[in-house]
């Protein structure tokens, strides 16, 4: 099962919440907000009903979240399956478009063969390049320059005038 990511956001900051009302904030088991405690979520004391600040569980979101954040070097994708950024495949990359300054690096796991992904400005490709072959897309070719014309034209017809 995928751990759920919880945003530090919710919590405010100058409030004290039970562990009901973190429960209900969160959306999860009152368990899980005792695991939080165990895992080293701060209370006020341990009498009942136990209080957490919310700036304490803010904080401890926030911690959770960065721990596991893990940066991608030149030359390297991250695997989702994995959970770790790994070179591609072959060092074999396709560039897809986005928009005219962004798209996605696709390429394959070495390990898993499952497709990894990156977003990438197109300004910043030889940034992340690394050494990794990145192939990108021909350019769109007009209709004229076409050796086959589109069937809905009067391409034809507009010439033999």
């Amino acid at each position: 099962m995928q751990k759920r990511r919880h945003n530090p956001n919710l919590a405010k900051i100058h409030r004290n919440y039970t562990v009901e009302e973190v429960s209900s904030l969160y959306a999860v088991y009152k368990g899980t907000v005792r695991a939080w405690i165990k895992a080293g979520l701060p209370v006020l004391n341990d009498k009942r009903p136990m209080l957490i600040l919310g700036s304490d569980l803010a904080a401890f979101h926030k911690a959770r979240k960065t721990k596991n954040k893990q940066t991608c070097k030149p030359g390297e994708m991250y695997c989702v399956k994995c959970h770790a950024p790994k070179e591609p495949d072959g060092n074999m990359v396709d560039y897809e478009t986005v928009t005219e300054k962004i798209g996605n690096l696709v390429a394959i796991c070495p390990d898993c063969y499952s497709t990894m992904n990156r977003r990438v400005s197109l300004a910043k490709l030889d940034q992340v390049r690394g050494k990794m072959n990145i192939t990108l897309p021909l350019p769109l070719q007009h209709i004229v320059e076409s050796n086959r014309p589109s069937v809905n034209s009067d391409l034809n017809r507009s010439m033999a005038t």
